[in-house]
């Protein structure tokens, strides 16, 4: 016997749990994603998320408000009568009402291992803070931030040089069947939910533009966590003169390094940047407007000389 359910969801990052549930032989009865939004070279075409395009493909009504404070909209969601609903990185913050508006309540796949990086960007904040490990937590919603109790949890390791991009795919995979795993319990009357822990909560604060620049007088681990956090977007970065103009360079890959000298200076042909204390070997770059190079491709077309002051 499947379940009825309604997906809540947006980003990539989303679309295997989706797919799972519907594979897994549940109902999908209706998908909740965030509403189009401009896109396109120039910005002038409405693009929808991945989500919504995943639910065309499967038939699927959507639904996309833009919140639900119209009493309309949540006598709509009811009506549904489902028996869950699942969320994994809606970007909306749901009612009491909806969280309540199923028979079963609402279900949450969230990247992180609660309560350390609850909030908008906890896979960007584990790496930026040099976590070694992440995962993925199914936990039932409340009306808190993800503070609800926990009923699955899946870890993996962070490798020393991982991206926030690789983890992100890896999380994806490994939350879709967790979520499946889930709701296969919930639907037999065997899935226990547990407490969060209340020490060790942290906030994933959604990533500011102004947090992005590289400081390279910061430690060489610090700067090395920095920018494989925010790879491969929003990307860290650093300016430096090319043909007399000041220009700005994403970092997209780095490994540690060694050697030292001034912050920020370069200190070999391979692109060795010198920190506040170590260094790192800065390994994948983007010029504006340009495409992501491995170092060595790019200091062919962009030379980067020994002795240059980067910031």
């Amino acid at each position: 016997m499947a379940l009825r359910i309604i997906f809540m969801g947006t980003p990539e990052f989303s679309v295997p749990t989706l797919d799972a549930l519907a594979e897994a032989g549940h109902e999908i009865v209706a998908v909740y994603t965030q509403p189009p939004r401009p896109g396109g070279r120039r910005g002038l075409d409405l693009q929808k998320s991945p989500v919504h395009q995943a639910a065309e493909k499967l038939g699927v009504p959507v639904f996309t408000p833009v919140n639900f404070k119209e009493p309309a909209e949540r006598a709509a969601f009811r009506a549904l009568d489902a028996d869950v609903a699942v969320v994994v990185a809606y970007g909306l913050l749901l009612p009491e009402e909806v969280l309540g508006g199923t028979r079963l309540g609402a279900y949450n796949g969230h990247a992180s291992l609660l309560p350390r990086w609850r909030g908008a960007a906890p896979i960007q904040r584990a790496l930026m803070a040099g976590d070694r490990e992440s995962g993925m937590m199914v936990m039932k919603m409340d009306k808190g931030l993800d503070t609800g109790p926990v009923a699955l949890t899946r870890k993996v390791e962070i490798a020393h040089d991982m991206t926030a991009g690789e983890l992100h795919d890896r999380l994806s995979r490994i939350g879709a069947e967790a979520i499946v795993e889930a709701m296969a319990k919930l639907e037999a009357g065997d899935l226990p939910l547990t407490p969060q822990a209340s020490e060790g909560v942290l906030y994933a604060a959604k990533i500011d533009k102004g947090e992005t620049r590289i400081n390279f007088a910061r430690d060489a681990h610090d700067v090395h966590n920095h920018v494989r956090g925010l790879a491969p977007f929003p990307g860290a970065w650093f300016e430096v003169e090319i043909n007399g103009k000041p220009e700005r360079v994403k970092v997209l890959g780095s490994t540690l390094a060694e050697g030292q000298g001034r912050p920020g200076e370069v200190l070999d042909e391979y692109l060795t940047v010198a920190c506040g204390r170590g260094a790192v070997r800065l390994t994948r770059l983007q010029r504006a407007g340009g495409k992501p190079l491995a170092a060595t491709e790019f200091l062919r077309g962009t030379p980067i000389p020994r002795g240059v002051v980067v910031s």
